[in-house]
């Protein structure tokens, strides 16, 4: 039976089942890096329809960890899956979605970022808007232009969304 390296740098043989206390992941639930500061997750991928599943289950897997309540995790899921979709429909051919969650204490920040030709940012009179509105705490949208520094007249804006999820009082965290 081989070995398998994990990220703590030690190996272990290879059960049927991996632990990630195994690993060195102590399994208790995160609320931040060790100084306090918020720990930030990143993801860039193609900006595509079909790979909304996998920033779903990212999103829920994150909540998860975080200790949310099933209905807050679903929220966010919903929330995170209107907020990528709306941006892969305004991103410019072939580009990448960035996707960056933080993880605070009780409450899980996501932003999300597509370069786009427009400098139009999402419509809030529009039904996913009312949506994002609604299941998070926070939500905004905005573009950056192309800087100063371009002398592509054709560079794209940047078109953001960012959300916040908190975690329902009186649950433990």
């Amino acid at each position: 039976m081989d070995p398998i390296r994990c990220g703590g740098g030690h190996d272990v043989a290879r059960p049927s089942l991996l632990w990630l206390k195994d690993c060195g992941y102590p399994g208790d639930m995160f609320e931040g890096t060790e100084d306090g500061s918020p720990e930030e997750i990143e993801l860039r991928i193609a900006a595509v329809l079909t790979n909304l599943p996998i920033i779903r289950s990212l999103a829920a897997s994150i909540a998860m960890r975080a200790d949310f309540d099933l209905d807050s995790i679903a929220d966010l899921r919903l929330a995170v899956d209107e907020a990528c979709s709306t941006l892969i429909t305004q991103g410019a051919p072939n580009s990448t979605l960035r996707c960056s969650f933080q993880v605070s204490g009780d409450e899980i920040r996501f932003l999300v970022s597509v370069p786009s030709t427009s400098d139009t940012k999402p419509s809030s009179d529009s039904f996913g808007w009312r949506v994002l509105t609604t299941l998070t705490d926070h939500t905004a949208t905005w573009v950056d232009g192309p800087t100063s520094d371009d002398t592509n007249a054709d560079s794209p804006h940047l078109v953001h969304i960012e959300l916040a999820k908190r975690r329902v009082e009186g649950l433990p965290g």
